[in-house]
Parts: C-alpha cells; sequence; structure tokens
C-alpha cells in the first residue's frame, strides 16, 4: 500500500505564517504537524511508501524536513510544479498528478497535511478493507451543526455507507464531517481519471470528488473517536497547540 500526504496548498488564510513557510511544517510541541501524521503511518505493516506531495514554492523547505527526519518507511517527494494559490491544481488535481507521475497501482491511502486526531489508523484499515473494493474516508462527530458547516457534511446509513455529502451546507442535516482521510483500492484508482475530464479542471475540493463517486460506487464512512483538528487557521492552530 502506498500513502500520499496532501501538503501542497498555500494556506492563505494561516498568513503571515505560511506566506513564506509551509503549514505542514509548522510547530506543534515544537515538532512540524507532518510528523504526527507520519508517527501514525509508521506503525501500518503494509505501507511501503509515503510520497508527500508539494509545491515548488515549498519544496526545499521539505527537502530540508527530510534530511533531519528519521523514518523506517521509504519517504518520496513530489513537487507538483506550481508556485501560486492561483496556479495550485487543488486537492483531486494534486492525487491525480501524483498517481500519474509516480504509475500507482497499489491501494492508496490519502491524508491531508494539515489533519491532527489521535487514534490509531489500525481501525480504520480494517474497516475499509472488510467492505472489500470500496473506497472509504474518515468521518468525524463534530457534534454541533453550527460547526459541521465549515467542512463537507456526510450521512451515513446503517451499514456505514455514504448516502449523501454536501460541501460546507448552510443547514447541515447531521454533525458529521469529512476528515481530509481516504482509503482507495487500486482497483477505483482509475475513477480519477474519469473524473478530471468530467470535471474539466475544477478539481480543488477533494470533497466534490467524493460526492461525485458516491453516486457510483459504494463509498463508505468510519467514524474516529478522540481529538481531532483541521488546521485551516489561526484559531484552530492556536487550540490544536493547546490540546493536542
Amino acid at each position: 500500500m502506498k500513502v500520499l500526504i496532501l501538503a501542497a496548498g498555500y494556506a492563505t488564510r494561516l498568513y503571515p505564517l505560511t506566506k513564506d513557510f509551509p503549514k505542514p511544517l509548522l510547530l506543534i510541541n515544537n515538532r512540524p504537524i507532518i510528523d504526527y501524521i507520519i508517527d501514525k503511518l509508521e506503525a501500518l505493516k503494509d505501507i511501503d511508501e509515503i510520497m508527500v506531495v508539494t509545491n515548488s514554492k515549498f519544496i526545499a523547505a521539505f527537502r530540508q524536513w527530510k534530511r533531519r527526519f528519521e523514518c523506517s518507511k521509504k519517504i518520496s517527494l513530489i513537487d507538483d510544479l506550481t508556485k501560486t494559490k492561483e496556479d495550485r491544481r487543488g486537492a483531486i488535481g494534486d492525487m491525480h498528478f501524483a498517481i500519474k507521475k509516480k504509475l500507482i497501482k497499489d491501494d492508496l491511502l490519502v491524508i491531508g497535511a494539515d489533519n491532527l486526531f489521535d487514534e490509531s489508523l489500525d481501525k480504520f484499515l480494517a474497516f475499509a478493507r472488510a467492505n472489500k473494493f470500496s473506497p472509504t474516508i474518515g468521518v468525524f462527530d463534530a457534534k454541533d451543526k453550527k460547526l459541521a458547516r465549515n467542512y463537507g457534511v456526510i450521512k451515513l446509513n446503517k451499514k456505514e455507507q455514504v448516502i449523501d455529502f454536501k460541501e460546507k451546507p448552510a443547514y447541515p442535516d447531521t454533525t458529521l464531517v469529512a476528515m481530509c482521510l481516504y482509503y482507495f483500492p487500486k482497483r477505483k484508482l482509475s475513477l480519477v481519471d474519469e473524473y478530471m475530464i468530467k470535471r474539466q479542471g475544477y478539481n480543488d475540493a477533494i470533497g466534490l470528488y467524493i460526492d461525485w463517486l458516491r453516486q457510483r460506487e459504494s463509498v463508505y464512512g468510519f467514524v474516529f473517536r478522540g481529538k481531532w483538528f483541521d488546521i485551516g487557521q489561526h484559531t484552530s492552530f492556536e487550540k490544536a497547540k493547546q490540546k493536542f
């Protein structure tokens, strides 16, 4: 299994901290955010490579991080060849770029580089594989519909199958939100090509791909417990530093 860490965003909502520095390398308790993610991945035996996709503006910072970081897994850096927010590929665009560049033909675990959570990934992967050839997404219960409006909101049936997905709805039906955590079986990776063609370049939010996908394939959601921080702005970054 391969892992793709999405780290190519420009994080403008965190300026000035991220104007000239990548968000995944910001420190929490004296460690870069991305280190906590890789801690989770280190425990998974099936992973043979961790790929980090970033951009041309921040690739040098990630190269410097990689030289200092010790990991038992192979770590590869991918430059998505963008330099500004205006020409960014977006999450699904970076996923597509990485699959093509690295010729990925294995099961793929995709995770956002600003995702902090305290539960292990073991149960998530066991759940995903129990559903055989279906994609699976990480889900968190925000327990507050007002808070849920800031995320992709999910509705699950009794079989834990995604039956509805709305990106940042004004009036959420549930408090279940999508974490930036996805498992894609190798047999389904070709659907990314199909999506990119049909969306004609509009590819920023990976949640839009999930909504498109769940209308064609069975997509399942695994609800995580414990703490989860999506570090998208100053308030969430400060909360993560205090509580994580």
